[in-house]
């Protein structure tokens, strides 16, 4: 083969069929949710899993993601004397940016490489054939309660993450930079004001919470997509489990930057 179609056969082609797969996957768990009624144990059992599990670690990272904001940003204003001002930059830089991408990346590493891992043991082991030989919907019954659970829980988590990095912005802002913690609250609601013309809530908060259901989608897909790819026993479930984390976080800073452009 000439260099072209090699590169296309064995870099651009693969690529284009994970792409397509995942796309796939991901448009078939929308056409079942129909079927969520009957899959709600298994849902619950995964928004434990993915939200309550994997709190602590996203709260402690959020917690001191906003002290180095407040600190870094408050010695940043304050060679202009305006270090009062930093509760007007953590608050709706956590709820809109900082929040869903930590939430989002957080997640990726662990519970979409451990929904990749477990879909691709039971891809190597033949079980997915068996459950399509049973006539049962595999989508309906391993993809759906993983997706809506990710789905779902993002959001939730990058809520409370912004609460708790505002909180750790707060103790830096009276520890540090020798401001009141009232005055750093007020300057924080004050920053949150800011409503969205078409719905009633605050415009920070409101893209930060559907960027967040984004990412949760989007790594639910990819980490179900990959695991169903797996081949080559062991070792083809660690490639697809590397896969996932990485093509999942590539896609959430990717969207990241053209969902900022849209909902600017």
């Amino acid at each position: 083969m000439n260099p072209f179609t090699q590169v296309g056969a064995n870099w651009l082609r693969p690529i284009i069929d994970s792409a397509g797969f995942a796309v796939s996957i991901g448009l078939q768990s929308l056409a079942t949710l129909a079927h969520l009624p009957r899959r709600a144990r298994a849902t619950l059992d995964q928004m434990h899993l993915v939200g309550v599990k994997t709190m602590p670690v996203v709260l402690m990272v959020g917690f001191f993601v906003g002290m180095i904001l407040s600190l870094q940003g408050g010695q940043q204003l304050a060679t202009f004397s305006q270090q009062e001002s930093i509760g007007l930059i953590v608050a709706p830089l956590m709820a809109l940016e900082m929040a869903p991408l930590i939430t989002a990346i957080l997640l990726a590493a662990s519970v979409g490489s451990a929904m990749a891992a477990e879909l691709g043991t039971m891809k190597v082991q033949e079980e997915l054939t068996a459950l399509n030989v049973l006539s049962v919907n595999v989508i309906s019954y391993l993809v759906l309660p993983r997706v809506v659970a990710l789905t779902v829980m993002s959001p939730l988590l990058a809520l409370l993450v912004t609460w708790v990095a505002t909180l750790g912005g707060g103790i830096i802002a009276v520890s540090q930079l020798g401001l009141s913690f009232e005055g750093y609250v007020n300057n924080s609601l004050e920053s949150m004001r800011l409503m969205r013309e078409t719905i009633p809530l605050p415009k920070y908060l409101f893209d930060g919470l559907l960027k967040a259901i984004i990412f949760g989608f989007v790594t639910a897909v990819v980490g179900c997509a990959s695991g169903m790819t797996a081949s080559n026993g062991a070792q083809g479930v660690g490639q697809t489990t590397r896969s996932a984390v990485r093509n999942a976080i590539v896609l959430i800073i990717v969207l990241d930057f053209f969902l900022g452009k849209v909902l600017m």
